[in-house]
C-alpha cells in the first residue's frame, strides 16, 4: 500500500523547508534508511532518510522548490500503484493546510515576542523535534554531548528514538550545553524542553521561568569539572579526499573518526552512495603496526587482577530498564485487545502421523523446504476461505468480511514481537508460503523489514511448538477476529481402531473475538483446519 511522506520537521524552529538535491528519482527501488534527499531548512542542510521501503512513485516538492512542514513531500509504494486518490486527496488538504500555517505563524509570531523578550540574548532553547512525519514524542536514545560541554554548530547533540529509528540530532547553535531537560532514556513529546545552549554562566532557572512553561523542572545537571583537552592528541580528520572532492559521511561517523582520529578518506563507505556511516569507522583497522601497540596495552590492562565483588547470599536488588517504544507499543496494543475484545478460547489436539509422512516426502526433493508452521499456514488460508465469519474485523457499527485472506506470522525479535504480514496466502503454495516467512522473519530480526509489510492482516499464527510448549493461548491481534496458538508435535501412546499404539499429535487453540465469532463458527472452522492437517494432500490441490 501507497505510503505518503511529509515534508518533516528536522529543527525545533522549521516551519518550511527546501529540497536542496533528490537522491532518488521516480521510478527507482527505495529501501529503509536510504537517503531520500537532502533537505535546507532554516539553519542547515540535511540528509533526510527513508522510513518505508518500495519504488518511489511521486515527487511533490521539486529541486530548489519551498514547502511547509507537512506538505506533500513524496509518495512510496508498490510498482504501478494507483495514486491518483492519494495525490486529489492531497490538493484538496493543501488549502486547508495552508490557512492553517498563517495561523500558527501568527499565533507563534506572538508568542515569541512574549516569550522571548525575558530571555538573554545568545541563549538557545532546543525542543524535541519532529524526526519523522509521524512522530509524537521521542526517546534520548544517548546524550553525546554533556553539560558544560562546548558546543559547536553541527555538532551532534544526541541520538533520539523515534517510532520509526534512531536518528542523530545536529545542534544548529554554538556555545555551552548549559541545561539537559530529557535525561537518557527517557521520553518526552515532540517541542518538549531538550536542551539549553548559551553562553557560559547564564542562569538557567530564569531561561526556563521565562519559557511557556514546558520546560522540564528537572534540576539542572552540574557541569563536570573541565578536563585536559584530549583534541590535542587526536590526529586532524579530513573530510574531503585527496583528489578535493567531497566525503558522504553520517554527522555520528564523522564524530566518531574525530574522537579516534581517524582520516575519513581512508575509510571504506558501505552506505547508501558510498556513504561512510557509523560502523564504518568503528570497524575500521588503521594499521597492523597500530593494532599491536593496541593488544600489547589491552594484554596489560587485562593483566592488572581485579577484586572479586563479593555479593552476600539473600542481598535484596533490582535494576530498572527503560521500556523500549516497541515494548510500549506492544503493552498500548495488547492491552487495549484484551480488554476490549472478549476473548474465549478453543482447543483441538490434531494427528500429525500424515502431515510428518507428507513433510518428508516433500523435502526429498531437489531444493525445496517446507516446515510444520508452513503447512498450518497453508490449512487456516484455505479454512478461511470456508469460513469467512472467522476472516472478519468488528468496526462498532458493522462487522467488515474480508475478501482477501493476509496471514499474519509472529516472530520473536530481541526487543519483543512483529508480525509480518503474508499477503493473498489462500493463493500461495506450501513452498511459496515457506520461502516467504523466511524472508519476511529475516527480515524482522534484522530491523529491516518495512512497517507495509507488517500492516493488513486479517488473521494471525503463533507458533510456539519450536520451544517445546505443548499448548498456550494467545491474545488476538486486532483487528483480527482470531488468532491460532500452535503447540509442539508429541509422540506418546494414542488409540487407534481399537489399539493403543505410538502416535504424533499436536494442540492448536483458537482464541476468538466473540463480538464477531460465536463458538460453534470457531468450533466448525477449527474441524475444516483439522481436515486439511491430518490430509495434506488435499493442501496440494
Amino acid at each position: 500500500m501507497a505510503v505518503i511522506v511529509n515534508m518533516p520537521r528536522l529543527s525545533d524552529t522549521m516551519e518550511e523547508g527546501t529540497v536542496a538535491a533528490w537522491l532518488k528519482n521516480v521510478g527507482d527501488k527505495v529501501e529503509e534508511g536510504d537517503i531520500l534527499a537532502e533537505i535546507e531548512t532554516d539553519k542547515a542542510t540535511m540528509e533526510f532518510e527513508s522510513f518505508n521501503e518500495g519504488v518511489l512513485l511521486h515527487i511533490g516538492i521539486q529541486e530548489g522548490d519551498t514547502a511547509p512542514v507537512d506538505s506533500l513531500l513524496a509518495i512510496i509504494g508498490e510498482e504501478g500503484e494507483d495514486i491518483s486518490g492519494l495525490l486529489s486527496g492531497d490538493a484538496s488538504a493543501n488549502t486547508a493546510t495552508e490557512q492553517k500555517q498563517e495561523e500558527t505563524k501568527e499565533t507563534a509570531a506572538t508568542t515569541t515576542e512574549s516569550s522571548t523578550a525575558v530571555i538573554p540574548e545568545g541563549v538557545e532553547v532546543v525542543k524535541m523535534p519532529r524526526l519523522s512525519d509521524t512522530m509524537e514524542e521521542g526517546t534520548v536514545a544517548a546524550w553525546l554531548k554533556q553539560v558544560g560541554d562546548k558546543v559547536e554548530e553541527g555538532d551532534i547533540l544526541a541520538e533520539i528514538e523515534t517510532d520509526k529509528a534512531t536518528m542523530e540530532f545536529e545542534s544548529f547553535y554554538s556555545g555551552t550545553l548549559l541545561y539537559v531537560g530529557i535525561k537518557e532514556g527517557e521520553s518526552s513529546p515532540v517541542d518538549e524542553v531538550l536542551a539549553i545552549i548559551g553562553p557560559e554562566g547564564t542562569d538557567v532557572d530564569a531561561v526556563l521561568n521565562a519559557g511557556s512553561g514546558s520546560a522540564s523542572s528537572s534540576t539542572p545537571t552540574e557541569a563536570p569539572k573541565k578536563e585536559t583537552k584530549k583534541e590535542e592528541k587526536s590526529a586532524p580528520v579530513e573530510n574531503v579526499a585527496t583528489d578535493g572532492k567531497r566525503i558522504f559521511a553520517s554527522p555520528l561517523a564523522k564524530k566518531i573518526a574525530a574522537d579516534k582520529g581517524i582520516n575519513l578518506s581512508d575509510v571504506t563507505g558501505s552506505g547508501d552512495n558510498g556513504r561512510i556511516i557509523k560502523k564504518d569507522v568503528e570497524n575500521y583497522k588503521p594499521s597492523a603496526a597500530a593494532s599491536s601497540t593496541t593488544a600489547s596495552s589491552s594484554s596489560v590492562a587485562s593483566a592488572t587482577p581485579q577484586p572479586a565483588v563479593y555479593t552476600p547470599a539473600g542481598e535484596e536488588g533490582f535494576e530498572d530498564v527503560k521500556n523500549s517504544s516497541m515494548r510500549k507499543v506492544i503493552a498500548k496494543v495488547l492491552g487495549q485487545s484484551k480488554f476490549t475484545a472478549p476473548h474465549f478460547y478453543l482447543t483441538i489436539e490434531v494427528d500429525m502421523d500424515n502431515a510428518k509422512a507428507s513433510r518428508a516426502q516433500i523435502n526429498s526433493l531437489p531444493d525445496t523446504k517446507v516446515s510444520f508452521n508452513d503447512m498450518v499456514l497453508k490449512a487456516c488460508a484455505m479454512a478461511l476461505r470456508k469460513h469467512p465469519q472467522v476472516n472478519t474485523t468488528w468496526k462498532d457499527d458493522v462487522t467488515r468480511y474480508n475478501k482477501h485472506i493476509h496471514m499474519g506470522v509472529a516472530v520473536a525479535v530481541d526487543e519483543g514481537l512483529v508480525v509480518p504480514v503474508l499477503k493473498f496466502a489462500d493463493q500461495m503454495s506450501l513452498t511459496t508460503i515457506g520461502a516467504s516467512v523466511k524472508d519476511l522473519a529475516g527480515k524482522a530480526r534484522s530491523k529491516k523489514i518495512a512497517p507495509s509489510e507488517m500492516e493488513g492482516s486479517t488473521f494471525t499464527v503463533s507458533n510456539l511448538g519450536m520451544f517445546g510448549i505443548q499448548e498456550f493461548t494467545s491474545i488476538i491481534n486486532q483487528p483480527n477476529s482470531a488468532i491460532l496458538s500452535v503447540g509442539a508435535i508429541v509422540e506418546k501412546p494414542v488409540v487407534k481402531n481399537g489399539e493403543i499404539v505410538v502416535g504424533n499429535t499436536m494442540k492448536l487453540t483458537l482464541a476468538c473475538d466473540h463480538r464477531t465469532v460465536d463458538g460453534a463458527v470457531g468450533a466448525q472452522f477449527l474441524q475444516t483446519l483439522r481436515s486439511y492437517i491430518e490430509n495434506p494432500v488435499t493442501m496440494l490441490a
